[in-house]
């Protein structure tokens, strides 16, 4: 079965990633709406979820104007089964993806000239016009030119012939986990102002940064100019990315993993004999809790971000697991679990994006 086709829900295949579309379209339109309100326009992320066509789907029918991704493959992937764009590359593009780039999305972000002329060579043969956005770093240590480089690097870009160099953006809250501010936004907006100066171009995009700017946009201290967002966890998730809590009129049960029970019994809680590292080269630390009632489940860390996993069931302990084995501590769990149960847990953003990506964990879509 090709991992990204719907199975009815009546089919119980594990271990499973159930997917609730109208959920997600749900906190598509409630996002759109807030950012739109404030004058700021959104570009969907659809990583986290591989680009599953559901999902897509589910923002395109939100009313997204713009869908994300870090992944060529994703984007052509959408394009062959029927999305239209326009289509935004996130991750900075490869020299050796420059035609690909060009033919398959509309817009991308870049940091190197080297890149943005090689990209103007493919738009050229493609008779094409590619827009790029040019990144600054503001402190979070991921992609970006440094801002006493930005003015200079922008010039050359915007001499490149079938590139058009529509504005400046920043991306925040992913490596370093800096916080947009008024002060690191105002910057930004400060730049692209001495950029058009210095260009002669409109460059009207400012890109803000990701989900991690909604808390900024909300307060109302937004400064002026910025003006779209690339919004990916917090509308798949329902999360604020600064602490993970509930993003307002969103909701947190978008994304569901199943696994099933293949082993049920009580065994001690510390392991017994002479200990070593365990198959990952790490050393456990363990808690005589005595006997207690464990589970096995058939999902492993080849498929998942296991720490990333909280259980449906708050009686749930997970104790660790495998590559292939999920370890459940039930004794406090009010349900008696037996061989063929299933249990389920809400991803967090990291443990969704493997699971997504896993081949052995089937995707569910689910119409409810």
């Amino acid at each position: 079965m090709n991992k990204f086709s719907a199975m009815t829900s009546d089919v119980k295949v594990t271990p499973r990633l159930e997917i609730y579309p109208e959920r997600i379209k749900e906190n598509t339109s409630a996002i759109l709406k807030q950012c739109k309100d404030k004058n700021v326009d959104v570009a969907f992320v659809t990583k986290v979820a591989m680009a599953h066509p559901a999902v897509a789907r589910a923002m395109r029918d939100a009313g997204a104007d713009m869908l994300a991704d870090s992944r060529i493959e994703n984007i052509i992937r959408m394009r062959k089964s029927g999305f239209a764009g326009p289509f935004m590359l996130l991750r900075l593009p490869a020299l050796s993806q420059a035609f690909e780039t060009v033919k398959y999305t509309d817009i991308s972000l870049n940091t190197s000239v080297e890149v943005v002329k090689r990209l103007g060579e493919a738009a050229r043969a493609l008779r094409k016009t590619h827009k790029v956005i040019l990144m600054v770093d503001l402190g979070d240590l991921r992609e970006g030119v440094w801002p006493d480089k930005v003015v200079d690097i922008a010039k050359e870009m915007a001499k490149v012939d079938s590139i058009k160099l529509i504005g400046l953006g920043a991306n925040l809250a992913c490596y370093g986990g800096v916080i947009p501010s008024v002060e690191n936004m105002t910057l930004l907006a400060d730049l692209t102002e001495k950029c058009r100066k210095a260009t002669g171009l409109p460059l009207t995009t400012i890109c803000g940064g990701n989900s991690s700017g909604l808390p900024l946009l909300h307060s109302g201290k937004l400064p002026k100019g910025i003006n779209l967002y690339r919004i990916g966890e917090a509308a798949m998730l329902g999360r604020n990315v600064i602490d993970r809590s509930p993003w307002i009129g969103t909701r947190q049960d978008t994304f569901i993993a199943v696994a099933e029970v293949i082993e049920s019994a009580a065994k001690p809680s510390v392991p017994i004999g002479e200990r070593g590292q365990d198959a990952f080269g790490e050393t456990g630390v363990f808690e005589d809790r005595g006997n207690r009632q464990r589970l096995i489940c058939n999902i492993g860390r080849q498929d998942v971000n296991i720490d990333g996993l909280t259980p449906c069931d708050p009686g749930i302990i997970i104790l660790g697991g495998s590559s292939d084995h999920l370890l459940l501590d039930v004794s406090d769990s009010e349900k008696e679990y037996k061989v063929g149960d299933e249990v389920a847990f809400y991803p967090s953003y990291g443990a969704l994006l493997a699971l997504s990506t896993s081949e052995y964990v089937h995707k569910m879509v689910i119409e409810a």
